[in-house]
């Protein structure tokens, strides 16, 4: 591949993979108007591979219940499609089509109240919920190196680490059949995703300015937020 060609769909002129306007049993688009660094000009072999993969037991029948998912989120109307419901009524819908029993939410100490609504929720809709927020442990910060000038409460105070990889031992322990993400900080939520051994989904991301909506920096970033445009050298 050469130096400065990658994939990079999200500077895509065309998105000629999903609005090419064909039938649904006529031909695949042709990749003629697709750009130099469009995925399907530059790795072609991937799909095949990765086509190949979808055929494995569980995954086709998963990823069928999950474009089912996405297909029950809309309905159609005379005026066009209306959006119909909430992610939080996604993962009761998509736990049910899937046959869980016993979710796992991983949550921030910060999103303790967001986690016990969440649960409500789900035990409402007959789900075993196991929970496990980031500082349990109680594990001291100097432990993975902090210096006592970089710890929030102060530099005389205690403060818990944050420990993700303990809540995805966890959480793999306690056998859930779906771990839910909630809130955990970035890097943090990296960890948690390297080390958690069962399917996992997000119901939410962190962000302490925007309550936990980081997109609405992309929305503002023409006004409010325009020096995350700016051009760094």
């Amino acid at each position: 591949m050469a130096k400065n060609l990658y994939p990079r769909c999200a500077k895509c002129p065309t998105r000629i993979c999903e609005n090419w306007g064909g039938k649904a049993d006529g031909p695949p688009p042709s990749l003629d108007k697709a750009p130099a660094f469009c995925p399907m000009k530059l790795m072609p072999d991937i799909y095949a591979e990765a086509m190949a993969e979808y055929e494995k037991s569980g995954v086709k029948d998963f990823a069928r219940l999950a474009s089912v998912q996405e297909f029950q989120c809309y309905e159609r109307h005379p005026d066009g499609l209306k959006t119909r419901i909430p992610r939080i009524e996604e993962l009761i819908q998509f736990s049910r089509k899937c046959g869980y029993k016993r979710l796992g939410i991983a949550h921030c100490g910060g999103l303790a109240y967001e986690a016990g609504v969440l649960t409500e929720i789900l035990e409402n809709n007959g789900f075993e919920v196991v929970s496990v927020q980031c500082k349990t442990g109680a594990v001291p910060k100097e432990r993975i190196g902090i210096k006592p000038d970089e710890k929030i409460v102060g530099p005389d105070n205690w403060e818990t680490m944050c420990n993700p990889i303990v809540q995805a031992m966890i959480i793999n322990r306690s056998k859930v059949d779906l771990a839910v993400m909630l809130g955990l900080c970035i890097g943090h939520d990296t960890l948690f995703i390297k080390y958690c051994e069962v399917p996992l989904t997000v119901i939410a991301v962190k962000d302490r300015v925007l309550g936990h909506n980081p997109l609405a920096a992309l929305y503002t970033s023409g006004t409010y937020y325009s020096r995350l445009k700016n051009k760094v050298d």
